[in-house]
C-alpha cells in the first residue's frame, strides 16, 4: 500500500511539473510570434510586452527547478522515472533560453524602429519564427504524448530553419557591400536571424531529450545541422561600376 502511495504520488507531482511546463511552453510561443510581428511592424508597445512576458518564463523556469528539488528528495525515483524528472529540467531550460532570444529581438527590433526595411529581411525571419513555433507544438506535444517519432521528425525539421538563416546571412551582406548605410540596420537584422536559428537548436535539443525520456539513449545519428554561416563568404565582382553577388 505504502509502495502504491509512492507511486501514485510520484505521478501526481510530475504532473505538475509537465503543466508547468506546458504554460511555460505556451508562453514562449506567444512570445516568438509577437517578437517577430515586432519585427516586421516595428511596434516597440509590443516589444515591451514580448519584454515583459519573459519575467513569466523565468518564474516558471524557477518554480520548476523547485518542484524538481522537492521530487527527488521525497520521491528518490529510479530508472524511467529519474529520467522523466530529468528531462523537465532539460525542457525548462531550453524554453527558458528561446524565451530569452525572443526578448533579444525585440531590443533589437526598437534599434531599427527608424530605419528603412532591408529587402524581405524582416518577411524571412518571420517564417523561420514560424517554423520554430510548429516545432515547439510538435515538440512538446511528442512530450506529453511520448511520441518518438513526432520528436524526430521535429528534429530532422530544424535544418530548415538553417537553410532560411544561411540564405539570409548571403542577403545581408550583400546588401552591407553595396551601399555602407546599410551596415547598422543589416548587422542588427543578423543578430536578430541568428537568435531565432538558436532558438531553432534549443527545440532541436527538447527533441532530442524527448527521444532521450522515450528509449533511454540519446540519438544514434548526428544532430542535423545546416548552419554554415560561421564559414559564409560573399564575393563581388565590380563591372562597370555595378556590383554583382558572386
Amino acid at each position: 500500500m505504502d509502495s502504491e502511495h509512492i507511486v501514485k504520488s510520484f505521478d501526481s507531482d510530475l504532473l505538475q511539473i509537465e503543466s508547468l511546463i506546458a504554460e511555460m511552453g505556451g508562453l514562449v510561443e506567444t512570445q516568438i510570434s509577437d517578437a517577430t510581428t515586432v519585427l516586421t511592424r516595428r511596434d516597440t508597445v509590443l516589444g515591451k510586452e514580448v519584454i515583459a512576458l519573459d519575467k513569466r518564463v523565468d518564474e516558471i523556469e524557477f518554480e520548476v527547478d523547485a518542484a524538481v528539488v522537492r521530487i527527488l528528495a521525497l520521491r528518490q525515483p529510479r530508472a524511467q522515472d529519474l529520467r522523466a524528472v530529468l528531462v523537465v529540467l532539460k525542457l525548462a531550460g531550453n524554453l527558458e533560453r528561446i524565451g530569452d532570444y525572443a526578448k533579444n529581438i525585440c531590443k533589437r527590433t526598437s534599434v531599427l524602429a527608424n530605419s528603412k526595411a532591408i529587402g524581405n529581411s524582416s518577411a524571412t525571419i518571420k517564417r523561420m519564427g514560424n517554423l520554430v513555433q510548429e516545432m515547439i507544438k510538435d515538440v512538446l506535444d511528442a512530450y506529453v504524448s511520448r511520441d518518438i517519432d513526432t520528436a524526430d521528425d521535429v528534429r530532422l525539421r530544424d535544418q530548415e530553419v538553417d537553410q532560411m538563416h544561411n540564405a539570409l546571412f548571403r542577403e545581408l551582406l550583400t546588401h552591407m557591400m553595396e551601399d555602407p548605410r546599410n551596415i547598422t540596420p543589416c548587422m542588427h537584422l543578423l543578430f536578430i536571424a541568428k537568435n531565432v536559428e538558436r532558438m531553432g537548436d534549443h527545440v532541436t535539443s527538447m527533441a532530442e531529450q524527448v527521444h532521450f525520456l522515450v528509449c533511454g539513449k540519446m540519438p544514434d545519428d548526428e544532430r542535423p545541422k545546416g548552419d554554415n554561416t560561421s564559414y559564409s563568404s560573399v564575393e563581388l565582382n565590380t563591372v562597370n561600376g555595378e556590383s554583382n553577388d558572386g
